[in-house]
């Protein structure tokens, strides 16, 4: 079954041009929620450090809010980040204050439920992930330092909840394709999604979040995380199975997971210019050493306290 991939061209963040682009692309792929549906809308809030880079730019996430609301939808704004909360995240970045008049509440995804894994054990995940009746994924377009690029796929890994995400590092990493199998479960157990990658300005050569930013000048949606995926890996002329994650999605044979299974009814990769962009040469270990595992956890901790 062939799958939609909506690509379009974005010069910069300034409104109200974005919030026109970000509502005709949600409504290409898919996104029209019933009046009253109860919408979780997941934008990568992954630390309260280089916000402007790191996490998906507040503009982008008040348009899906915006066009949500003109649906009439109940909008919750809500993440996981590996450090922090999604109130403090959202802080730092501005986020909180891009949201006001739009209706949508802000929330940190907790209420943990036992997901069971394809290869054996389960991941804590997120109940209000889980009960929502659509979530709009809003990923920042960046590389990654373990799993090469955090796109679409990757970003449904913030539903599972608090430290349960550097456990899994811990469980599932260096064994196999155990985390990357991990991740698809993740994203597979999620109710209707749409996704709109915030793809204007990058981030390249490290991250997920300590990179440096590239003008990509891209948003691109689709309904199928995967398609979106495989789409945003060709705009760096690079195939599917450049990822952990495409080549987990193309083992399983998921639909979109190959080049030729997708349709551009707007712009195609070709139309986009990567020249430059760098991705991590040698990927980082997925299993972290014990003591940064341990450093990690008591930041993640102190940045509560200090947040609040």
């Amino acid at each position: 079954m062939t799958q939609r991939v909506y690509l379009e061209a974005r010069r910069d963040y300034a409104s109200p041009g974005l919030d026109e682009a970000v509502g005709r692309l949600l409504e290409g792929a898919g996104c029209r929620p019933a009046h009253g549906a109860k919408v979780l809308v997941k934008p990568n809030l992954v630390a309260p450090s280089n916000t402007a880079l790191s996490c998906t730019t507040p503009a982008v996430v008040r348009a899906a809010c915006l066009y949500l609301a003109d649906h009439g939808a109940r909008v919750v704004v809500g993440d996981s980040p590996a450090f922090g909360t999604a109130r403090i995240v959202a802080r730092a970045s501005g986020l909180d204050q891009a949201l006001k008049g739009t209706g949508a509440r802000l929330a940190n995804l907790g209420q943990t439920r036992k997901l069971p894994l394809s290869l054996g054990g389960c991941v804590g995940v997120s109940a209000q992930a889980l009960d929502a009746e659509l979530i709009v994924n809003l990923p920042r377009f960046k590389v990654h330092d373990q799993m090469f690029c955090t796109l679409a796929v990757k970003n449904f890994f913030g539903a599972v909840t608090g430290f349960r995400k550097a456990w899994a590092h811990q469980v599932h990493g260096e064994k196999g394709n155990r985390f990357e199998s991990m991740i698809l479960d993740v994203c597979l157990a999620m109710p209707p999604s749409v996704s709109l990658v915030d793809g204007v300005v990058a981030m390249h050569v490290s991250g997920p979040a300590k990179g440096k930013p590239y003008p990509l000048g891209l948003l691109g949606a689709a309904a199928n995380p995967v398609a979106l995926d495989a789409a945003l890996l060709s705009v760096l002329g690079l195939p599917p199975d450049a990822s952990p994650l495409g080549r987990e999605a193309m083992r399983r044979a998921l639909p979109g997971s190959r080049l030729e299974d997708l349709d551009f009814p707007a712009l195609c990769p070709g139309d986009f210019i990567a020249t430059g962009f760098e991705v991590p040469r040698c990927p980082a270990p997925v299993a972290f050493q014990p003591s940064r595992f341990v450093k990690g956890r008591l930041k993640s901790l102190c940045t509560r306290l200090r947040g609040g």
